[in-house]
């Protein structure tokens, strides 16, 4: 079992498929309900929660003490690592409740680009069978580096291998130069989810990558909308200044947004969006060219 308070293990991430918290490949501890807690507070980013609506979600027609939630919020903050007076992913909001400020990945931290190339024992091989498929991705990032606008899709039935293909595309151009790679994962929601939970993942973790100052200058100037629902990334000042902007702005115009900041980033080549819409899974990889969301 992982310590919640030792970085060197590696980063905490949500395993949803084994129902844990992980830091890199160690398991946290969690109980179930604590779990359920954590799993509300991720699908509700930015927003606040009152205790109310968290009983409701997590222990539904069942009476509880205030007590209860309070101990389930410690666990959660103590498996996280993180501190009620300094929050890096679960805010106290005076006589209002809680807030998720975080962004906590769903998948595996990637593996560094050494241990994936070609011979290494830990690069995955190419899926047997799949030469058309891998053929059709690489062709599409081909066109994304010379600037055309590329959506893919990887579709099936469960089970075929979908996300596999995909995994295995990604580890082998991972150590391309000029390319951004980040993976959102749609994941079962307790009450009301969050439409662009995936797509708000994947931003996240490029927006706290090498270049990720761009990315969030560039949001803060065309797509407020979304940054607004990353508060974590902003300083409280800079953090109030989006609110003002986004007064009365509404859901419809979060795609747009998106779009006009991708596409107004400094050009470089090199664009690609694999979505294996059947799989719970959404993996984003570009570098600031031009994109489709």
């Amino acid at each position: 079992m992982a310590q919640a308070d030792d970085p060197a293990a590696g980063p905490v991430w949500f395993d949803l498929e084994h129902e844990q918290l992980r830091r890199g490949d160690k398991p946290l501890h969690l109980r179930p309900k604590s779990f359920a807690l954590l799993r509300y507070l991720v699908a509700h980013p930015g927003r606040v929660l009152s205790k109310d609506q968290l009983v409701e979600a997590v222990w539904p027609k069942t009476a509880i003490s205030d007590g209860v939630l309070t101990v389930a919020i410690n666990e959660v903050r103590h498996a996280l690592g993180d501190m009620a007076q300094a929050p890096q992913y679960l805010e106290t909001v005076p006589r209002r409740g809680y807030r998720w400020r975080g962004t906590l990945p769903t998948t595996a931290p990637p593996m560094d680009p050494v241990t994936s190339r070609p011979g290494s024992p830990l690069a995955p091989p190419r899926p047997i069978g799949r030469e058309a498929e891998v053929a059709q991705l690489h062709d599409w990032l081909a066109q994304a580096r010379r600037g055309a606008r590329q959506v893919g899709f990887v579709t099936g039935e469960a089970g075929i291998g979908k996300t596999t293909l995909v995994d295995a595309f990604v580890a082998h151009v991972v150590r391309e130069p000029d390319l951004w790679l980040a993976r959102g994962q749609c994941i079962e929601a307790y009450g009301a989810g969050e439409a662009y939970l995936p797509v708000l993942e994947a931003l996240g973790q490029l927006c706290r990558g090498p270049d990720g100052a761009r990315l969030v200058a560039s949001l803060a100037q065309h797509a407020p909308t979304w940054l607004l629902q990353m508060p974590a990334l902003l300083a409280a000042d800079a953090l109030e200044a989006v609110q003002r902007r986004v007064l009365g702005a509404t859901r419809e115009r979060m795609p747009r947004e998106l779009t006009e900041a991708l596409d107004v980033l400094p050009s470089r080549p090199g664009e690609f969006h694999p979505e294996p819409l059947t799989d719970p899974d959404l993996t984003l990889s570009r570098h600031p060219a031009r994109a489709t969301v």
